[in-house]
Order: C-alpha cells, then structure tokens, then sequence
C-alpha cells in the first residue's frame, strides 16, 4: 500500500510545478562586442568631429532641394514600400502567435440528412425503428493549451523578435535610400560643374584659337600653331557629350529613387551646378554610438534573439502539449428542440498529444535550430566586424581625398596666375606659342581635376554617412 500510495501522489505533486510552467530553451543575452570597437576611430582627423551624427544628416548641407528629394524618396520608393508590406507581414505573425495565450474557440451549426448510428440505437431501446431523418446541431468548442513547457511562450518571442528584424531592416533601407538619393543629388549637381568647368575651357580654347589664327592671317604666327591649337579645341568638346551623358543617367537614378519613371524624372534639378558643401566638420560620434545606431547591426541582433526562440520551440517539442477542450451546445431531429434541456450535450476534460516514443523528428528540428542560433550568432559578429570596417574605410577615404582636393586647389589657383601670366609675357613677344599654349593645358587639366575632385569628395562624404548609419528615426 505504501508503494502505491507513492505512485498515486507523484503526479499531484508534480501537478502544480507543471502548472506554473517554464520556457525551455537558451533565454537572450546581448552578444559581446569585440575589444576596442566602442572607443574613437583609427582615421580620425580634424577634418571630422567626435560630436553625434544628426539622425536627418543631409540637413548639414542647408540644401532645401535635397532635403525636398530625400523626403520624396522616403515617402513614394517602391523599395521601402515593400519593406514596409514585409514589415506589416511579421507584425500580423506575431499578433498570430499571441492568439495562442487565449483559449480557441469555434461555434458550429449544421444540418444533416440522413442515418445516424446514435440516434438508431436510441430508437431501437425505445421501441422505435431505425430511420431516415435531419439531424441538427449547434455547438461551441472551446479548447487552451497549458503551455507547460513555454511553446507558446516561445513561439510568440521569435515572431517578435522576426518583426523587430524587419522593423530594423527597414531602417536599414531608409538609410540606404537617404544616401543613394543623396548620391544621385550630388552626382547631378557636381557633374553640372563638370560641365560648366568642361565649357569654359573650350570657350578659353576657343578664344585661343580665334588668337592664334588671326596673328596667323598678319604674319605673326605658323599654320602649325593653328592647327594645333584647334586639337586643343577638339579635345575640349570631346569631354563634354561623357559628362552629360553621366549627369542624364545620375537623373534617371534619381527617378527611381523617388518612385517615378523615367518620363517623370525631375529636370529642375539639372540646374544645378553647384556641389552641396558642409560648413563644418563631419560629425561622427565614436564606436559605440555607430554599434547602437546602425541598423544592420539591431537586425543581426534580432535575428540572433529569435534563432534563441526558435531552440526553445524545438525544445518544447520535445514534450507533450496538454490542451484543456470543451464543448457546448444541443442536437435534435427537429432545430425547435435544440434549446430544449433533452437536446442539451457538453463535456469538457484534458488532451495531451505527444510523438513520444519516436521523437527522432523532434531531435532533428532541435539540432537544426541550435545551428541556426550559432549562424545567426556568427552573423552578428560578421556585421558588427563590417559595420567598423566601413566605417573605417570610408573616413581613410574622405580624408585622403580632402587632402587631394586642398592640393589640386592650390595648384588650379598657380595655374591661372600662370596662364594669366604667360598671355601677357606672349603679348609682349617674351615667349612663344608653345609656351603659353602648355600653359592654357595645364590651366585646362587643373579646372578638371579640381572639379573632378568636388564629386568625389561628395561622394566620399555621402559615403561616410552612410557608414556612419544615419538615414532612420
């Protein structure tokens, strides 16, 4: 008697611990970060400061037209509107998944014709025979799972934390398409100089060449001087169809960006033609400001929380899920009689559904899960490792380039003063063609590398915030 008195309370005892429940599986901890990447960055000069990165960056540049397209773009971009749709997709899953804390109900009425083995024997005890007849019904079934072992609990952890991955991909895209439009912007604009740059060296050579032949018609020159100052001529226009053709593709892109055809690109902003300039250095925080702001850095942290989940759903699996039904309601041959206390049925009692003893499937989803945490994991690591090497990359670019541009500036400048002065030495008889004719080339080639430059360190500083990950609110 003792022995079976041991058995029969065993359950009981465990019957309130399994009532209060536990969520199996690893909980979510924050992955570490790798040593020194929450301090200042390497290549950090005074071309940058250490104040934070304005969420709205593009504002730096006092641009109203460029703030104008970015507020387009983030309004109409077929892209992000997709990624909200993927967004507004998990948020719907996750809402699914919290259904499960609440009990599943489901109210059935039906009619069916015909013969129904309970009813024959009913009339068979009572004298009756066997017949044809309708059979009504109305019924409501109730059924919640004790979630013992934390499926549910699980479940609804890795659809929230799916649903925050999309929100930070999302993010992740603003700030992509903030700086691609910004990009195009800049492109257009810069391009604009090259071109008006490219024009006023061929309307210099132009007026060259106008020189050179008429000191030709008088005797005070060669018709090789003529001849060779009109290749200068070609030359220059040979550069300017490149440019234009850029500038109508960079429009095209900026289209796009903004969610309108080709047909539709806005062509106001070929007059531009002037660069967006910052008046003050380009704030970029430190490390752990960039680690907290960028959002492919939350989405690889989500994605990792909801892989955790994901190994305790697999895990609770592993056990048996107890459901508590019920159900009530009536039947009866004629619907007036369904209210009736003779047609009245109910129940209610436990379901435990369970693979055992073969859970080999079970085992194979687990395994697979913790895989994909230790994936999801070393994803993280990948992205925090990028995000620091971007970031790295693009102010050791930025910066080199602004010293390239300060040089090209200064030797622009001694260029005209050189041409300026090689004019007036050819003026007074001092040199001869040749010489001021390298002179009006390397004036030429200095207008253009400046120019050149004034793109790429827009670029460059485009490219800098987009490392940096602004662009989302």
């Amino acid at each position: 008697m003792r022995a079976r008195f041991g058995l029969l309370r065993t359950p009981a005892l465990l019957t309130p611990a399994l009532l209060a429940g536990c969520a199996l599986g690893p909980d979510y901890h924050p992955p570490s970060i790798p040593a020194g990447a929450t301090g200042g960055f390497v290549s950090t000069d005074p071309a940058v400061a250490r104040a934070p990165l304005p969420d709205d960056w593009w504002v730096l540049y006092q641009d109203p037209e460029l703030n104008r397209l970015i507020a387009q773009a983030f309004a109409a971009n077929t892209d992000l509107k997709m990624a909200e749709a993927n967004l507004a997709a998990a948020r719907a899953v996750l809402e699914s998944a919290r259904n499960g804390l609440f009990p599943q109900t489901t109210a059935n009425l039906a009619g069916t014709y015909g013969r129904d083995p309970v009813t024959d024997e009913i009339l068979v005890l009572t004298g009756r025979k066997p017949q044809t007849s309708w059979i009504y019904d109305d019924l409501l079934d109730v059924s919640y799972e004790l979630d013992l072992f934390g499926h549910v609990r699980r479940t609804i952890e890795q659809a929230r934390d799916s649903a925050e991955a999309e929100l930070a991909a999302r993010d992740d895209l603003r700030v992509t398409i903030a700086a691609e439009t910004a990009r195009a912007y800049g492109e257009i604009c810069t391009l604009g100089e090259q071109i008006a740059v490219a024009q006023r060296a061929l309307n210099l050579a132009t007026q060259q060449y106008r020189i050179v032949d008429r000191r030709y018609a008088v005797g005070g020159g060669s018709q090789f001087d003529v001849t060779r100052q009109g290749v200068v001529v070609a030359q220059q226009q040979a550069t300017l169809p490149p440019l234009q053709g850029q500038r109508r593709a960079a429009l095209f892109e900026l289209a796009d960006l903004l969610g309108e055809t080709p047909a539709q690109a806005p062509q106001a902003v070929l007059s531009c033609q002037s660069p967006p300039a910052l008046s003050a250095p380009v704030p970029v925080g430190d490390g752990a400001a960039l680690l907290a702001r960028r959002p492919d850095i939350r989405e690889a942290d989500r994605k990792y929380a909801a892989a955790l989940a994901g190994v305790g759903v697999a895990t609770a699996d592993l056990f048996p899920r107890v459901t508590i039904s019920g159900f009530y309601g009536g039947i009866s041959t004629e619907p007036r009689l369904l209210t009736s206390n003779n047609a009245l049925v109910w129940g209610v009692g436990p379901a435990i559904s369970w693979s055992f003893p073969n859970l080999y499937g079970q085992y194979t989803k687990l395994a697979q899960a913790r895989a994909q945490s230790r994936a999801a994991l070393a994803g993280y690591d990948s992205v925090v490792l990028r995000a620091l090497k971007e970031t790295e990359q693009a102010l050791t670019t930025y910066e080199s380039e602004l010293g390239h541009h300060a040089a090209l500036a200064q030797a622009d400048a001694q260029a005209a003063r050189a041409f300026a002065q090689a004019r007036d030495q050819m003026a007074a008889g001092a040199i001869s063609a040749l010489d001021l004719l390298t002179a009006e080339q390397t004036l030429i080639s200095a207008d253009a590398a400046l120019a050149a430059s004034n793109t790429a360190l827009v670029q460059d500083q485009i490219g800098l915030f987009k490392a940096l990950g602004g662009g989302w609110k």
